[in-house]
């Protein structure tokens, strides 16, 4: 082979391994593309598997309590009923007003003291009425004179009549005198009776005891008798020693309250205390427009933390007559729950699972319910934790 067709066979060679930039990829280049998508598809699809897998199948957490089992008369009165209402008085607010008119001189009391029947409240300018008294004493002293007139002359009429000195109509005419007087005198002892009154009343006492809870004028008002809205009124007491609390109780519960009920009433001011009460009234009237009768207990016990128009919650107990006289189960009030259909029931869980177990409530006692069937005592329930359990469902309990 010559020199220049080696030359020539040299550039062929060469020509054949240059590289063309400009024309297609390889098809084994488009083929490499779907495949790293596919892959990265792939780990995506285990990854969210692997979530899934830890999120939903995963038991839900739950807090347990346990059904307690107490002894005869240890678990207290069963509450059946609860709502709140008011602290009233037994003869709600007395105000009282003037009898007579007048300008307000003093207050013999203060808000918050304590009165008792009788003692004087308020103080009216009595000058007037003073001298009343003393016009109409004097009236009558001389009503009485001419009474004492008039009898004598009677008498000596009668002497002279019998010896027919003067005639039976002139005897009658002393008789008539007489009469008269004493007509006028019984009017002016009356009269008097009235000014003393009226001076009487220029100082208002206390017709029951109580307490002072407002006085409604200032000293050197005039005071007047009646009025408008109460208007003549100047001081108001209430009677303390006699509490009642009343609320409104819907109708479809008034089967469950009766006279001599037991209730217990919690100020809402004082939510550790607890005042023993008895239901005293059912009033006769149901309120139309709310669904409701007005029912009223009588505090056994009451002391000065209590005060009128204060809100309270009245709880109405099982009567002692219907409380069963063996040990009663309890448990949490949050354990028990209600289905579309009414009925109680709670999740009782029992190794890893829970299971529905109707039971049948008695009442609440404190912040148990008593329970009258379907748990023994001793069972683990549900207290919190996922709202929708099935009935056999896994579930872990909550540290």
């Amino acid at each position: 082979m010559t020199e220049p067709e080696r030359h020539e066979r040299l550039r062929a060679d060469l020509a054949s391994l240059k590289l063309d930039r400009t024309g297609a990829t390889t098809p084994r280049q488009r083929r490499g593309r779907p495949r790293w998508a596919l892959l990265v598809l792939v780990a995506v699809a285990l990854v969210i598997a692997s979530v899934l897998w830890r999120v939903l199948g995963r038991a839900p957490a739950v807090t347990i309590g346990y059904a307690a089992l107490a002894a005869p008369g240890q678990s207290g009165a069963a509450q059946v009923l609860s709502g709140s209402g008011y602290v009233v008085t037994a003869e709600r607010y007395v105000s009282i007003g003037v009898r007579v008119a007048g300008r307000i001189d003093r207050y013999f009391v203060e808000e918050g003291q304590s009165v008792h029947k009788g003692d004087p409240l308020v103080q009216l300018d009595d000058r007037d009425y003073r001298a009343a008294v003393t016009r109409a004493e004097a009236s009558l002293a001389l009503a009485r004179a001419d009474l004492s007139l008039a009898e004598a002359d009677l008498r000596r009429g009668r002497a002279l009549q019998e010896q027919a000195v003067i005639s039976p109509q002139e005897l009658d005419v002393f008789e008539n005198k007489a009469a008269v007087a004493r007509a006028r005198a019984k009017q002016s002892e009356a009269e008097l009776t009235e000014a003393r009154v009226n001076l009487e009343y220029t100082r208002l006492r206390a017709p029951t005891d109580g307490v002072v809870l407002a006085k409604l004028k200032e000293v050197g008002e005039i005071a007047v008798p009646g009025g408008f809205a109460g208007s003549g009124d100047l001081i108001r007491i209430a009677n303390l020693n006699d509490m009642r609390a009343q609320v409104d109780v819907n109708e479809a519960d008034l089967n469950r309250v009766r006279i001599g009920q037991p209730a217990l009433v919690i100020p809402d001011a004082y939510p550790e205390a607890r005042y023993r009460a008895e239901v005293v009234k059912l009033y006769p009237q149901v309120d139309r427009q709310k669904g409701t009768l007005r029912v009223e207990v009588h505090i056994l016990q009451p002391d000065g933390r209590l005060l009128p128009d204060m809100s309270a919650r009245i709880t109405f107990l099982a009567e002692p007559d219907l409380q069963a006289d063996k040990p009663t189960v309890l448990v949490p009030v949050a354990a028990v729950r209600r289905d579309e259909q009414g009925n109680s029931f709670v999740w009782m869980v029992g190794g890893e699972r829970v299971h529905r177990t109707l039971v049948e409530t008695a009442g609440e006692s404190g912040d148990r319910v008593r329970i009258a069937s379907g748990l023994k005592g001793g069972e683990a329930v549900v207290v919190s934790g996922e709202p929708s359990l099935r009935d056999g469902a896994r579930v872990r309990v909550a540290k």
